[in-house]
């Protein structure tokens, strides 16, 4: 019995590693961002890599959340496909149309996200 508890352990530490590393990544994402806004005349040549960079990240989101084997319910799957969607909508628009004021949804979706991800599970 022992065994099976410690291997439960040790799923239950990998799936909170990984969800904190997502949390992480989505929090980095938004820090960019943040900061390419705060200081705009500065560092709007940053702005394509920082793009890019969220675009991948949330491309990776929408294959997981959309796979047939995902465990979660199809009602968040498909809420997290639709604000993904959203996000690389917004994404691809500010790439062709660079704004300051563009990036503040993708700032707060991202660190919503991941305030939902490093909370309870």
């Amino acid at each position: 019995m022992l065994h099976g508890a410690q291997a439960y352990k040790k799923i239950a530490n990998e799936t909170a590693s990984a969800r904190e590393l997502e949390a992480n990544l989505l929090l980095r994402s938004a820090a960019r961002f943040q900061a390419i806004r705060e200081a705009w005349d500065i560092r709007q040549p940053e702005l394509n890599d920082a793009l890019l960079f969220n675009r991948k990240l949330w491309t990776i989101f929408i294959d997981a959340i959309t796979r047939d084997d995902n465990p979660l319910p199809s009602d968040v799957r498909q809420n997290v496909a639709t604000l993904g969607a959203f996000v690389i909508n917004r994404t691809i628009k500010l790439t062709g149309n660079p704004q300051p004021e563009g990036l503040g949804s993708l700032i707060n979706i991202n660190r919503e996200i991941a305030a939902g991800l490093l909370g309870p599970a």
